[in-house]
């Protein structure tokens, strides 16, 4: 394995801490080996190399790719910039899993927005609560109003949609789907209230006389306990009269969608931007996993799956994400956790059980599928101590790769190691919490993982030229 070694300053001072582990940082010079930038037990990735040959030669067909991963993935930096570089070079096929992640009262990505007109009851996978209906996105969102609407729109014409689908707990019909509606106006009639203002001197029974009503039905429109009134407040006076009331309301018009393996699909004549999804007349309450927007091209379909502060085993709690994955029909699944587990403190040998069973199950659903690992990327403990949970779980990732049958993308070494942090800290590329990375940092990351890939993807090609 070739090396490149860069110069850091950093020294060590150990203090006498609970964790042995935690090592404060000063300026000492010290030489640390940076990996090459590469995709590591090759072997596991021709399966995947082959099928993008196929699809840029003959340019037909689509590869779906889902990148699975916690807050590091969730705001969809690191990944938009690898769905915009893929698909430039092997085609745009579509944006892929989209989650509303406004309506669950969280960050999301910037390219697809959701707006409703009801409140929604939401839930991520991080949560002890099994009984939800987490699924594929991490997350559920469920209502029991019957007269919602989610309007989805999509900003960026690129990701202009010609098919959807729409994935729902046990892929009951829930939702309609429509383009347009009607504005109706409604009219009806209302009890007119007339305003008075209360004289020095009067008292409700004067007041109630000058307009011919009840003392009681006054009491009730204002909400008086007793019968005290100040001079200059106001009184509403409920009277006989009744005064017209108009209103508009929307009547959207549904369209046909059709039931299929784990979704239900809507298929438009021309790329669309926006679209309403509105509840199915037979359904009494809703849940929404997951909606995935597509083209007519051919092209690579990157999809994201990130939920803020989550773990491997916070996926392999709920089946429901595991049986909607197959939805997807995965040709790459991305792994991008760990940070989470390292600040819980959990041991390497516990870490790496679940990331196998997360592994695992994916496979039972997806057997063709090409697992990918990134290792996780160095962090600090309180913006002071390095995370050698995390360095830890890179060398096991690594170690156990070609036993599981496994990629890794050694992220952990291309950014710094264990004394990265400071430096990347200084260029703007780590956050000041020191944990989560600034968007030039995630974009970053985007770009030597597109590097490692296309230079795995070009060695490929030259062996199987020769």
């Amino acid at each position: 394995m070739r090396f490149f070694w860069g110069v850091f300053l950093v020294t060590f001072r150990l203090f006498a801490q609970t964790d042995s582990l935690f090592v404060a940082i000063d300026t000492v010079e010290v030489e640390i080996p940076v990996t090459a930038n590469q995709l590591h037990n090759l072997d596991a990735m021709q399966p995947l190399f082959q099928k993008l040959q196929t699809l840029q030669k003959n340019k037909s067909g689509k590869i779906n790719i889902v990148h699975i991963g916690d807050s590091h993935i969730q705001a969809d930096f690191f990944t938009g910039y690898m769905r915009k570089n893929l698909q430039t070079q092997f085609g745009n096929g579509g944006r892929g899993l989209v989650f509303p992640y406004s309506l669950a009262k969280t960050n999301g990505v910037g390219d697809v927005r959701f707006t409703s007109n009801q409140s929604w009851e939401s839930q991520r996978n991080i949560s002890p609560d099994t009984v939800k209906p987490v699924g594929i996105s991490g997350f559920s969102l469920e209502t029991k109003a019957d007269d919602f609407v989610i309007e989805l729109n999509v900003k960026n014409p690129e990701y202009h949609f010609s098919q959807l689908k729409i994935i729902t707990p046990q892929n009951k019909k829930m939702f309609d789907v429509a383009l347009s509606y009607n504005t109706i106006v409604v009219e009806s009639e209302k009890p007119k209230t007339t305003i008075h203002t209360i004289k020095s001197g009067e008292s409700l029974s004067v007041i109630a006389d000058k307009y011919n009503v009840s003392i009681t039905s006054i009491k009730s429109a204002n909400g008086l306990k007793g019968t005290t009134i100040q001079a200059g407040k106001k009184l509403k006076i409920p009277t006989n009269q009744k005064e017209k009331l108009a209103f508009q309301r929307k009547e959207f018009i549904p369209l046909v969608t059709e039931k299929e393996t784990g979704f239900y699909r809507f298929q438009a004549d021309s790329l669309l931007s926006n679209i309403y999804l509105i509840p199915a007349l037979e359904a009494k309450q809703f849940a929404l996993n997951g909606i995935v927007l597509e083209n007519n091209s051919s092209g690579i379909v990157y999809h994201t799956v990130g939920v803020n502060g989550a773990k491997c085993s916070d996926y392999s709690k709920y089946p429901l994400f595991y049986e909607q994955l197959y939805v997807l029909q995965p040709d790459l699944v991305i792994i991008s956790l760990g940070t989470n587990e390292s600040f819980d403190k959990m041991v390497t040998p516990d870490f790496m059980q679940q990331l196998l069973l997360m592994k695992n199950q994916i496979l039972i659903q997806n057997p063709n599928a090409v697992i990918l690992v990134t290792t996780p990327p160095p962090s600090q403990f309180k913006r002071r101590y390095p995370n050698t949970f995390v360095a830890d779980y890179t060398r096991e990732i690594l170690a156990q790769a070609t036993t599981e049958n496994y990629v890794v993308w050694d992220l952990y070494s291309q950014l710094g190691g264990l004394f990265g942090v400071s430096k990347n800290l200084k260029e703007g590329i780590i956050g000041g919490d020191r944990v989560h990375y600034t968007k030039k940092g995630y974009e970053y990351k985007g770009q030597l993982f597109f590097e490692a890939f296309m230079n795995a993807f070009q060695k490929f090609n030259t062996v199987i030229d020769k």
